[in-house]
């Protein structure tokens, strides 16, 4: 995707002292609504931080951290509901941390930014699953030149499938 003008993101590791700052965010009402226990998220975001399949991260704006950031590849993990995607999909999850900055751009710079670093790297097609009623979060990935591709109830719950393709970007 080609860079837009606007800010730069910083992308680096989710280490075990970012828990506590991603529990803060979790605890927001802005992001309360979309995850599940934060309890139950930060212990699942702490065994990704060794996980092959999974890769958090945490995004930085002129070196403060502003969201969480997730990618995956959904044929790493047994029976996920994303491997009917072509081989080399990736998958990603994005939750701004920081209320003041949700509404005003970021989301889709964000993604847009990190999925032109995927396809540099090689990735065909990535994939985000937002919930339908979110359509902030819809609006926002459409921005970032993600489409609908289907409606899925899985593990996950109910959601929106979006992809977006290396070949739509050229």
């Amino acid at each position: 995707m080609p860079r837009e003008a606007g800010p730069t993101y910083d992308f680096r590791a989710v280490t075990e002292a970012d828990l506590a700052m991603i529990a803060r965010w979790l605890a927001q009402p802005h992001m309360a609504g979309w995850w599940g226990d934060p309890e139950t998220e930060i212990a699942s975001i702490r065994e990704h931080i060794d996980s092959d399949s999974v890769e958090p991260l945490i995004v930085e704006l002129d070196g403060r951290p502003i969201a969480y950031l997730q990618s995956y590849d959904p044929h790493l993990e047994d029976d996920h509901p994303y491997a009917d995607q072509p081989f080399g999909t990736l998958g990603i999850d994005l939750s701004i941390g920081v209320p003041e900055l949700v509404g005003i751009g970021h989301g889709s710079a964000i993604v847009r930014q990190f999925v032109a670093d995927l396809f540099e790297e090689g990735a065909p097609r990535v994939i985000i699953d937002p919930h339908p009623d979110n359509s902030r979060a819809i609006r926002a990935y459409e921005k970032a030149g993600f489409r609908p591709i289907g409606r899925r109830q899985s593990e996950y719950g109910d959601v929106l499938l979006m992809a977006v393709d290396a070949e739509e970007d050229e």
